[in-house]
């Protein structure tokens, strides 16, 4: 993917922003990584009894009877919880393959349009996501996870390369391949962990990639 240098900016300033922008999903990959390492020492008893994931969860975690009848535990939780369980996970493999995937998404999105959109789009990916699971989903259960982002930036880095290929008359067979793909590994997870994936939050935070990712940036510029 091409990237272009602005007129009258210096090379070396161009880098150090390049340089700076990608450091911009690092960041996000820290703050969670963090978190789940403090939940990890809560697991452990560090803090007392192994309570403290419990009630992250119960304080973080995308709760649905929320948008029902349900007491929230403080005033804006209902509000809140479509940001911050984005930044929980169900454990260590759970957040690695969340981080991985973000850190490689994540760098294609800032190259395509920068940190800040990349921050927008990301957030906004995670509320279409909570979105998706609070329609869709019949659970009275918790939804934890970045998943929805990170599908998200999928649909994001997916509508574009749409774009750049039907601009420039190029064969659109990938972009409905990579789809496909999608779907199986979906289907697949969700047989494997018995019916408990919140593909709803995938499917969520997919659309609202693929939207948003227009918005930004409608041209295509391969």
């Amino acid at each position: 993917m091409r990237t272009t240098v602005p007129k009258g900016l210096p090379q070396d300033d161009s880098q150090r922003a390049r340089k700076f922008a990608a450091l911009v999903p690092l960041a996000l990959v820290l703050i969670c990584v963090l978190i789940e390492v403090v939940l990890q020492m809560g697991d452990l008893g560090v803090f007392g009894p192994p309570r403290l994931r419990q009630w992250a969860y119960e304080q973080g975690g995308f709760w649905p009877g929320l948008l029902q009848d349900w007491t929230p535990n403080y005033a804006l939780q209902p509000v809140l919880m479509f940001v911050t369980y984005g930044f929980l996970h169900g454990g260590l493999l759970h957040l690695l393959i969340n981080m991985i995937t973000l850190h490689s998404l994540g760098q294609g999105v800032v190259e395509r349009v920068g940190p800040v959109q990349f921050l927008l789009l990301y957030f906004a990916t995670m509320i279409g996501g909570a979105a998706g699971f609070g329609l869709i989903a019949d659970t009275v259960y918790p939804m934890v996870g970045a998943s929805g982002a990170l599908f998200g930036l999928a649909g994001a880095l997916m509508a574009w390369n749409y774009v750049d290929r039907y601009t420039y008359r190029l064969d659109l067979w990938p972009i409905a391949r990579v789809a496909g793909l999608l779907i199986v590994i979906n289907a697949v997870m969700w047989w494997a962990l018995d019916g408990q994936l919140a593909w709803e939050t995938h499917l969520g935070g997919f659309v609202t990639g693929w939207i948003m990712a227009l918005l930004l940036d409608p041209r295509g510029r391969i």
